[in-house]
């Protein structure tokens, strides 16, 4: 029977023994090994490399409750700009020593890139099916560990929430004019297909109205977060739920608003495993834990599991009107290398560049 299927009689076998235990009661995982598992061959490794995109702080209660679960592995943690750690990343490649083990970026196009040149482990953790298609890749060579939507922002101190912008052209008003802010569009890919979405609704001609406005530019969503937090700026389309949440716990008087007329862009970041890095278990392990439905549901933000509600006082994403093809939009590297090229062109280069706080 198995030749005549086409399958071969190993390949039978196995599935005819899945669905056995499957009658009998015992359950196998089809993505393989469990987090107990993994922890056993992790242990032995003793230490994981993590580089995550955005602040070191970030990731620390996450790092720190992961080394409590799982004793006897040590977390090297590093935060900064994916746009910088990936080219630190292309010189391990080059060099042939990778001494990463996990990455953790927004810029997602990376991971596409290296996966083709097969720089990429494949790993589907338990759960793998519960993410959506748009936020995986479909082996497992990445996964987004987030979902995160660039809602409006203001200051509640000195924006009353009626005043709150409900489009892209109400920030055009003159309330708003010296105390916008985002960060740079040609700097970073969530922003740039923020101002894109805007774009393409408004036409070219609203970024001539927005310079108008004498917007101020950051370097980072904490950054933009802060600025609305402390009232130096009042508004900004460009504000993520995470940066809000950090600057919150600070006292920043901060808060958010989804657009009523505009959609809303949605992107991610996603975790990687460089092919050859040198404590692969650990970085399995790290993976299937915080990609699992209970480290998603504390979080903080939304998630990319489609099992897991939304944050505490957020509707779920699926009621609001998304713009959601982040990944389609930066694996378009001519569109994208042009659009940076035409927004620098308003904004001017990078001038507070430097180290993730």
């Amino acid at each position: 029977m198995a030749d005549q299927l086409g399958i071969s009689a190993g390949l039978f076998r196995r599935v005819a023994m899945g669905a056995v235990l499957s009658l009998s009661g015992a359950w196998i995982p089809a993505w393989g090994q469990t987090i107990d598992e993994l922890y056993e061959q992790a242990k032995t490794e003793k230490t994981l490399v993590l580089w995550g995109a955005g602040p070191a702080a970030g990731y620390e209660s996450a790092v720190k409750t992961f080394e409590q679960r799982f004793p006897g592995i040590k977390v090297s943690l590093a935060g900064g700009f994916s746009n910088v750690l990936n080219a630190k990343v292309e010189e391990q490649i080059k060099a042939g020593k990778v001494e990463t083990d996990l990455l953790i970026f927004q810029t997602v196009q990376d991971f596409v890139n290296w996966n083709k040149r097969g720089l990429l482990m494949h790993f589907k953790p338990e759960g793998f099916d519960q993410i959506g298609a748009g936020f995986k890749n479909k082996d497992g060579a990445w996964i987004a560990v987030n979902a995160n939507p660039l809602f409006y922002g203001y200051n509640t101190e000195k924006v009353r929430p009626e005043d709150v912008p409900q489009s892209a052209l109400d920030f055009l008003k003159p309330e708003f004019k010296g105390r916008l802010v985002s960060a740079y569009p040609a700097d970073d890919d969530a922003t740039l297909y923020d101002f894109y979405t805007i774009v393409r609704a408004y036409g070219w001609r609203f970024m001539d109205r927005y310079m108008a406005q004498q917007p101020k530019f950051i370097q980072g969503h904490l950054g933009v977060a802060r600025s609305l937090g402390s009232g130096e700026s009042l508004v900004s389309f460009d504000n993520t739920l995470s940066s809000t949440n950090n600057v919150q716990r600070e006292g920043g008087k901060i808060a958010l608003a989804a657009p009523a007329k505009d959609p809303m862009p949605v992107f991610f970041t996603s975790e990687a495993i460089p092919m050859d890095a040198p404590h692969p278990n650990a970085a399995k392990l790290y993976v299937a834990w915080f990609l699992s439905r209970e480290q998603q549901s504390r979080i903080g933000v939304y998630s990319a599991r489609s099992d897991v509600p939304p944050p505490a006082g957020l509707k779920p994403l699926s009621t609001y009107r998304l713009a959601a093809r982040y990944l389609q939009f930066v694996t378009n590297e001519k569109r994208l290398s042009a659009l940076r090229k035409r927004f620098e062109k308003y904004t001017g280069s990078v001038t507070n560049a430097g180290g993730v706080k």
